[in-house]
């Protein structure tokens, strides 16, 4: 449960975000649109406060539901 909490933190948007920029950028120096197309999903997960995560422990994918869960 700490993680799914952590996850849909204003942190865990952020790190979900910046990862996805790591990947993107890595994706486009590789030449690899697979890698591009999976940092694009991570920044939109995280600017659109969606926690991925959530449904494999019965949880909404909702960041704002979750936390209202968890609190």
């Amino acid at each position: 449960m700490g993680f799914i909490k952590f996850m849909s933190s204003t942190a865990g948007r952020i790190l979900r975000a910046l990862v996805g920029v790591v990947v993107l950028v890595w994706g486009m120096v590789a030449g690899n649109v697979w890698l591009d197309l999976l940092g694009v999903f991570f920044i939109a997960v995280g600017v659109f406060d969606v926690c991925v995560f959530a449904p494999l422990f019965k949880m909404p994918l909702s960041g704002k539901k979750v936390r209202s869960l968890t609190e």
